[in-house]
């Protein structure tokens, strides 16, 4: 397994990293602890959880991922093996949480204080902001839509916080996520003069069907040493195949929860259909040509997979191994013309 380092951090991470959302919805405990053990043994040390986790988020399984990985914790004694990574929510309709999620100072400290709980450790080494306190083009949103957000916390007073986290241990470095390039730019000027920390890394969508963030994103990413953590590599499971020609397998995602639009529509099909067809032609997997793609990128520090079964999680590891050729990469770059951003 290839390791990367994270920002400017001396911390050095698996290019796959360990996504976590479904353990305690689509995965048990006993799931968890397993995709874990098998993750450590291919030579992963990268985890990524967050508060809200697992999806879809709902206040009776609030918390539970990262409950699942402290129960690992203990377990196994392997907690300084692990680069831990879990993010704080920004604003919506979670009233479960702290009386609603908010990204000012009073919720980013308490809500890194029940995530040191629940993971049964007493640092985070990467804690992010998993979304803007602000009115932005985020989850799947296309344009900008300015409206009055002048009440909503500043990101200013959420560095802030996140500063006194890192003061106190509690945290070893700050990333942001579902960021803009304006976003980017402010948390890199206020950090400037050293007393605000400085973001290391940023959690944005990537994928075949998603490739926005070479827009305006990719040279933040290489010029200021950003880290890119990609989620959503395979676009819910879609880069898998598995629901090509209108299939719907029971235990997908996309059959279990109808709110996960974002990577449907006629559109997506088309070009999932086409680097399908294409990586039927050089005999490779959809799922593993999808993932090798986007470990290769310039700008991509770590590749966050999840998976719901251990055949799923070995294949999707396994890509790691795969070492794209110039006719597969031209191939995509021929199909990304056709359909440039079918699934922002």
């Amino acid at each position: 397994m290839e390791m990367r380092k994270l920002g400017r951090t001396d911390l050095e991470v698996s290019s796959i990293c360990l996504g976590t959302m479904t353990w305690g919805e689509q995965n048990s405990e006993s799931q968890g602890h397993e995709q874990m053990d098998y993750a450590v043994s291919q030579g992963i040390n990268f985890f990524d959880a967050a508060e809200m986790y697992p999806v879809p988020p709902k206040a009776e399984t609030y918390g539970r991922t990262e409950e699942i990985i402290g129960t690992w914790f203990a377990k196994t004694g392997r907690r300084h093996d692990i680069v831990l990574a879990s993010k704080v929510a920004g604003p919506g309709q979670m009233d479960y949480m702290r009386g609603g999620a908010k990204l000012d100072r009073k919720s980013v400290l308490a809500a890194c204080d029940t995530s040191l709980q629940r993971l049964q450790t007493d640092y985070i080494d990467l804690y992010q902001v998993h979304w803007p306190s602000r009115a932005t083009n985020y989850f799947g949103q296309l344009g900008f839509k300015p409206s009055d957000d002048s009440r909503a916390p500043s990101i200013e007073e959420t560095l802030g916080a996140l500063g006194e986290l890192v003061k106190a241990g509690k945290v070893r470095h700050v990333g942001i996520s579902n960021e803009t390039p304006w976003g980017v730019a402010e948390y890199l000027r206020l950090s400037r003069d050293g007393s605000l920390p400085r973001p290391v890394s940023i959690q944005n969508p990537y994928s075949l069907l998603n490739r926005s963030f070479e827009v305006g994103l990719s040279e933040f990413s290489h010029r200021e040493q950003l880290s890119l953590l990609a989620y959503s590599p395979l676009a819910f499971g879609v880069l898998s195949g598995k629901y090509l020609n209108g299939q719907r397998p029971a235990d997908g995602r996309l059959s279990l929860f109808s709110r996960f639009s974002r990577y449907n529509g006629d559109h997506a099909n088309a070009a999932t259909q086409a680097y399908a067809d294409l990586a039927k032609e050089h005999g490779l997997a959809l799922n593993q040509m999808a993932l090798a793609f986007v470990t290769s990128r310039h700008f991509t520090t770590a590749n966050i997979i999840g998976a719901t079964t251990m055949d799923q999680l070995k294949s999707n590891i396994a890509s790691h191994e795969l070492k794209l050729s110039k006719a597969v990469l031209e191939g995509i770059e021929a199909i990304h013309k056709r359909y440039t951003i079918p699934c922002p």
